[in-house]
């Protein structure tokens, strides 16, 4: 069982602070290396999304043969799919992502192969997200 807690934000009113489902998790470079990043757990995301910059540092090549435009509550952004290896806790799956080719996307930690992979619970009143894995 692997516990995220829920984490503050600015919400984007003055002064006021909002508690946002985080993981701690890590993303497998091309060279080797874990690299980590905090996405929100966002079961109405179909895939996880990762932004721009994340996407050059763990290896990520623009193939123009690939970009497809995926939608989500800001409307389209242009995005190439990719297999890549998550670590969560000491849990290691392949999951599909999908590498935003702009900077100004949330990472997001979406249902496509994570929640095949464990039980999410969200326990919003107790601060926290439990992972557990599916036998």
């Amino acid at each position: 069982m692997i516990i995220f807690r829920y984490k503050e934000e600015p919400s984007g009113k003055k002064n006021e602070l909002i508690k946002r489902p985080i993981a701690d998790i890590y993303i497998r470079s091309k060279s080797g290396p874990w690299i980590e990043f905090h996405p929100y757990i966002d079961s109405g995301a179909d895939v996880t999304l990762i932004p721009l910059t994340l996407g050059n540092l763990i290896g990520l090549k623009v193939d123009e043969k690939k970009i497809e435009q995926i939608g989500g509550i800001r409307g389209s952004v242009p995005a190439i799919y990719s297999q890549e290896k998550i670590r969560i806790g000491d849990n290691i799956l392949s999951a599909r992502i999908a590498w935003a080719l702009i900077e100004e996307v949330p990472p997001l930690l979406g249902r496509t192969d994570i929640f095949d992979s464990f039980h999410v619970t969200f326990k919003q009143n107790q601060g926290i997200i439990i992972f557990d894995e599916r036998k």
